[in-house]
């Protein structure tokens, strides 16, 4: 499977889009209780956002598919995604209704986060009439598992055009076994348990089960554990310190898809390289609080 362009690299990325306010915190509140942060960030986020975004900051050309909206936090969500350089494709551009908002609060000692989020839920997005055009402009589609209608009738597309699919797996949603059989690369966190998998071993065979050609589990700062046809292996993830964990695995299946964007025939040692390339990326947005500060330093 060859890159659609030697050039520079365009990625198509479709999942959620959501508005976040990050707030750190000494603690989490216990019921009633009220805190003030100490720091605060409001951002688009989602894990296709940030991954959409990772890919623009990383030389590639990423459009998001998504849903946002013309309701005033919409705007703003918008506003973020073009300071940053990412095109979108707004699949709910007249809606008046609020985005989905994530809020997220990250412990200031440890880096670990709380999120509350309607993420998806209510909305059920058509396929655009364009999306074959939008599939076979760019060299790569990666999915987040969230629209999952949009997410197979893209994935249908992508492989109709011949090009590779990604597939960030945060947790396991429904329908999401209709959509492994499209994917050509997955990487899944810890928490994705598929049907009878409890471990990482078992999701890396299921997955293998269910038509997947290359994939791998991230467990946080412990080493990623990959498989491929004919071999697999563990990556070790850069130690760091760690200021916040939110968003790692966005900004890692980001910098993967990157460089799976610049690779031809996959073969197991460059997977690996470009599993270990994105672990980098990912940590050094660990030593750092919310998903964009990482980026400003190169």
């Amino acid at each position: 499977m060859e890159p659609a362009t030697s050039g520079r690299p365009e990625g198509l990325f479709v999942g959620l889009c959501t508005l976040d306010v990050i707030q750190v915190v000494e603690h989490t509140p216990a019921s009633n209780q009220k805190l003030t942060a100490s720091q605060q960030i409001v951002a688009a986020g989602g894990p296709a956002a940030n991954a959409a975004a990772t890919f623009t900051h990383l030389g590639g050309a990423a459009r998001l598919l998504t849903t946002i909206g013309s309701h005033p936090l919409g705007l703003a969500v918008s506003a973020d995604l073009n300071r940053l350089g990412v095109t979108m494709s707004d699949l709910a551009a007249d809606s008046v209704e609020p985005p989905a908002v994530s809020s997220i609060l990250v412990t200031a000692s440890s880096g670990d986060r709380a999120v509350v989020s309607t993420n998806a839920t209510g909305y059920r997005l058509a396929p655009p009439d364009d999306l074959d055009a939008l599939v076979a402009a760019c060299d790569i589609v990666e999915f987040d598992g969230h629209h999952m209608e949009l997410a197979q009738a893209a994935a249908r597309a992508a492989r109709a055009a011949g090009r590779r699919t990604v597939f960030d797996g945060g947790s396991w949603k429904a329908g999401t076994q209709n959509l492994l059989p499209l994917i050509d690369v997955a990487v899944c966190s810890d928490d994705f348990h598929p049907p009878g998998a409890n471990t990482p071993a078992d999701t890396l065979r299921f997955l293998h089960e269910h038509g997947v050609v290359w994939s791998a589990v991230s467990r946080g700062a412990q080493p990623i554990m990959w498989a491929g046809p004919d071999s697999s292996g563990t990556v070790d993830v850069p130690a760091v310190r760690v200021a916040d964990t939110l968003g790692a695995g966005d900004i890692l299946h980001g910098a993967l898809t990157h460089r799976l964007a610049l690779q031809g025939r996959l073969t197991s040692q460059g997977f690996a390289e470009a599993l270990r390339g994105a672990a980098a990326v990912a940590s050094r947005a660990c030593a750092s609080f919310g998903t964009r500060a990482w980026m400003r330093g190169g």
